[in-house]
């Protein structure tokens, strides 16, 4: 059998000419390499977005918490000008994750990264992401993105856990509710990253669109779960009727009626598939988590590539 010859490319700026023109629009349009390497659900915010005088790369939130996160790439090795950048536009944009990408970085900064991830509290995290390009033969190059520094998950872990003490009754059933559906669905395959379970009455899951996700709810008060499209405001008028046109073949693909737009006077619009369930009852419950695991499947399957065709649309040249 014939092997090729796998090489890392000595420069990527011979992919990447420009940090601002090329490689920080390509990241934009490619974040499920970041959720990759790091394994947090993240959705563009913007890109070039102002701090001061100056502009941070991206600007984007972390699905499972809603808290913003700031991305600085650097084609080449770590310095303290980017350093200090990073920590400005986290402060400024009032990040609780610091992604900071480069091609090299040096021990000092690493050691850096690593200390601030030990001494800021535990909501704060700061990641350090080594950019390569490999390629096999005269292949297309591949990206491959190495972690160097990240949040000590021991020690987030800990601090979650005493966290959970702490919590009513309802809270530790939520929290319970989406340990249980995280780890099922992460058995799937099928998502590249989940977010930590937290103990509250929503599970986010990214589509590939800013402002549009999905939203799996949990209400112990009511005893309903659901599987959501939620869409927000700013993109609704425009999503909306677009996922409308193709009802028919959603609900085809999915299996099931769906609920379209159930809260009209909302600025907020969901599209949902909703179940009771009885939280007392333990068989219950695992037929309720089998349900959402087959259902969350076909609804990020079947609305991630809809969305996908849209955003194709939208950059079409006019005929």
């Amino acid at each position: 059998m014939e092997l090729g010859e796998l090489k890392r490319l000595n420069s990527v700026r011979e992919h990447w000419t420009n940090e601002a023109r090329d490689f920080t629009p390509w990241l934009a349009d490619n974040m499920d390499e970041l959720t990759k390497a790091i394994g947090l659900e993240l959705e563009v915010e913007n890109v070039e977005v102002a701090a001061g005088p100056y502009s941070a790369d991206i600007l984007a939130k972390d699905t499972g918490t809603n808290e913003y996160v700031v991305i600085e790439n650097q084609l080449e090795k770590t310095d303290h000008d980017h350093l200090g950048k990073v920590l400005t536009y986290a402060a400024v944009l009032d990040a609780s994750t610091i992604i900071w990408i480069a091609t090299d970085f040096t021990e000092q900064h690493r050691k850096t990264l690593d200390w601030l991830n030990d001494h800021t509290p535990d909501e704060i995290s700061f990641y350090g992401i080594q950019l390569e390009l490999w390629q096999i033969d005269n292949s297309n190059p591949a990206v491959r993105l190495n972690t160097i520094s990240s949040p000590n998950k021991a020690v987030k872990q800990a601090a979650q856990s005493k966290f959970a003490d702490d919590l009513s009754d309802a809270k530790k059933s939520q929290l319970d509710f989406w340990t249980q559906f995280r780890d099922r669905l992460a058995a799937t395959n099928e998502f590249p990253s989940l977010h930590t379970p937290r103990p509250q009455y929503w599970f986010d899951i990214s589509l590939g669109k800013s402002h549009i996700n999905l939203s799996l709810t949990c209400n112990t008060w009511d005893k309903v779960v659901g599987i959501r499209v939620y869409i927000s405001n700013k993109i609704a008028e425009e999503m909306l009727p677009y996922l409308e046109s193709r009802k028919s073949e959603i609900e085809e693909a999915i299996g099931q009626p769906l609920q379209w737009n159930p809260n009209p006077n909302s600025k907020d619009k969901t599209i949902v598939l909703a179940r009771s369930v009885n939280f007392d009852d333990q068989l219950q419950v695992d037929e309720t988590l089998a349900w959402m695991v087959e259902y969350t499947v076909k609804f990020r399957k079947t609305f991630a590539r809809i969305i996908k065709e849209h955003r194709e649309e939208e950059v079409q040249p006019a005929s």
